[in-house]
C-alpha cells in the first residue's frame, strides 16, 4: 500500500491544536497589553473574519459591499488542518465579527477562546448539526486497539457532528439567516441591506435545492461511495445513503476489513462509481475502484476554491457536483 502523502491524520491534527495553542499564548501577551486596541474591535471598518470557504462565501452574500470579510483558510489548503499564525490570531480579536462553526477546525476553536465572545458567531446551532453516522464498515471486526484508534480519529476529527452542512441548500440558507440576523442586530443602519442580500442568496439555494431534487429524483443507485464521509447531508436530503470509505476523517487509514466491506458493498449494490474529492490524497477510493471494476470520479465537497475546482464558486461547483452524481449514480 503507497504511504499517505501526508503524516496519519491524528498526528496532523495534534501538531495543528498545538501550533493554534502556541500562537493563542503568543497572542495573548500582545491582547492583554494592548486593551486600547482592543476596545476599538468591532467597529464598522473592522473586517468580518470566516473560518473557511463556505462560511466566508455565504457572509459575503450576506454583506454585500457593505463590510470587508476575510478568510482564515487560504484557497487549496485542507480546512481540517488549518494551522494559524499569531498574525492570524491578531485579526480574530481585531475583528468586527469572527464567524466559525465549532468542531470543524480544531485551530480555530482554540484561538476563539482569545476573542470577546461578544465578537464572535457560532453557526453550528443554526444548521441544525446531527451526529456523524456510525456506520463505518470494518468496524464490526475491530481488535479493541483498533476500536479505540477509530476512536481516536473521530474525536480530533470532526467531533461528535457532522459539520458538512453546506452541501444541504436548505441548511446553508439558515445558516446565512443567521449570519444575517447578527449583523442586523450589531448594525442596525445596514439591517435592511442585509435582509434584501440575504432574500437573493436564500432564493438561489431554494433554486439549486430544486435543480438538485428534479435531477437526483429517479437514480438507478441509492448507495454513495465516497472517500470520507463529508456528504450525509446532501445524500439523507436527495434520498441517498452515503458510505465514506475512511468515514468522518478526511485522511484516515481504513482498515483492510473496512476495505473489504465497502467493496463488498459496492459489489452487492451494483456500484458503478467511487467519489474522490478534491484536498484529499484519493489512494484508498482507487484501491476499491480497481478491486471491484468501479470507476472513479471527483465530488466536490466545496471547502475551498482552486484553481483546478470545477467552477469558480460555491453554486458553480454544487451544479457540477449535480452532473457528476447524475452520471455517476444512473439518473434519469
Amino acid at each position: 500500500m503507497r504511504p499517505p502523502l501526508r503524516p496519519p491524520v491524528r498526528h496532523r491534527r495534534a501538531a495543528a491544536t498545538a501550533a493554534a495553542a502556541a500562537a493563542v499564548a503568543a497572542t495573548a501577551a500582545l491582547a492583554l497589553g494592548g486593551c486600547s486596541a482592543a476596545s476599538t474591535a468591532g467597529e464598522a471598518g473592522s473586517p468580518i473574519v470566516t473560518s473557511f470557504y463556505p462560511i466566508q462565501f455565504a457572509t459575503q452574500q450576506v454583506v454585500g459591499n457593505a463590510a470587508e470579510v476575510t478568510v482564515l483558510t487560504r484557497p487549496g489548503a485542507e480546512p481540517h488542518d488549518l494551522e494559524l499564525a499569531p498574525q492570524d490570531i491578531g485579526g480574530m480579536t481585531r475583528a468586527r465579527l469572527v464567524v466559525y462553526a465549532d468542531g470543524f477546525q480544531p485551530a480555530v476553536d482554540e484561538a476563539v477562546g482569545l476573542v470577546d465572545g461578544a465578537k464572535v458567531l457560532d453557526v453550528a446551532a443554526a444548521a441544525k448539526l446531527v451526529p456523524a453516522s456510525a456506520d463505518e464498515p470494518g468496524h464490526e471486526g475491530e481488535s479493541p486497539g483498533q476500536h479505540e484508534e477509530h476512536a481516536k480519529h473521530d474525536e480530533h476529527g470532526h467531533g461528535a457532528d457532522d459539520p458538512h452542512f453546506w452541501l444541504d441548500p436548505s441548511r446553508y440558507a439558515a445558516v446565512a439567516q443567521a449570519i444575517s440576523a447578527r449583523l442586523s442586530a450589531d448594525d442596525p443602519a445596514k439591517a435592511s441591506t442585509y435582509a434584501r442580500n440575504t432574500a437573493v442568496f436564500v432564493e438561489k439555494l431554494s433554486q439549486l435545492d430544486d435543480e438538485l431534487r428534479v435531477g437526483l429524483r429517479q437514480c438507478r443507485t441509492k448507495q454513495l461511495v465516497t472517500s470520507h464521509g463529508a456528504f450525509a447531508y446532501l445524500a439523507a436530503r436527495y434520498g441517498f445513503h452515503q458510505q465514506g470509505i475512511t468515514g468522518m476523517s478526511p485522511e484516515a487509514e481504513p482498515s483492510a476489513a473496512a476495505l473489504k466491506a465497502v467493496s463488498d458493498l459496492v459489489s452487492s449494490a451494483g456500484v458503478t462509481t467511487i467519489y474522490q474529492e478534491t484536498l484529499v490524497e484519493p489512494h484508498f477510493a482507487q484501491t476499491v475502484a480497481q478491486s471491484t471494476g468501479a470507476k472513479v470520479a471527483t465530488l466536490d465537497p466545496i471547502e475551498g476554491i482552486t484553481s483546478a475546482t470545477r467552477g469558480s464558486d460555491y453554486f458553480e461547483v454544487m451544479r457540477s457536483n449535480l452532473a457528476t452524481l447524475r452520471e455517476g449514480q444512473g439518473c434519469s
